[in-house]
């Protein structure tokens, strides 16, 4: 069975695809990617996974989106401040927010300056 098609996550971006981005930005995407840790490595390893869940069903709505009178499902938890590897900030709940991927993606693109665009202000 084949997922619905949805729209890239890339801001902007009005292409359908199955995956989370477009084939035009798999290869931006990994441009970025390549610069960063793996997930494990910054900490997002199974004690993070079980603190996702917990908080999403805590947050099951998307702020942002709830912002604009709509109720998206929230798939991800965004540091607010971006951690930048601080441990202590990672794990301050206070910090975290829920947003959808989509919303995550814009967040994430105009912080660092937009995917394959290395910043100062990069959290890796």
């Amino acid at each position: 069975m084949h997922r619905s098609l949805k729209p890239c996550n890339e801001p902007g971006c009005p292409n359908l695809t199955r995956a989370g981005y477009c084939e035009q930005h798999k290869r931006t995407k990994s441009a970025y990617d390549q610069y960063r840790k793996s997930a494990a490595k910054r900490g997002y390893n199974g004690k993070w996974r079980q603190a996702r869940l917990g908080y999403l069903s805590k947050h099951p709505f998307c702020v942002s989106c709830m912002m604009e009178g709509r109720r998206v499902p929230a798939t991800v938890i965004d540091h607010i401040k971006p951690h930048k590897g601080d441990t202590k900030l990672f794990w301050d709940s206070s910090n975290w927010q829920p947003l959808c991927a989509p919303c995550h993606s814009r967040k994430t693109a105009k912080e660092d300056g937009g995917f394959g665009n290395r910043t100062s202000n990069m959290h890796v």
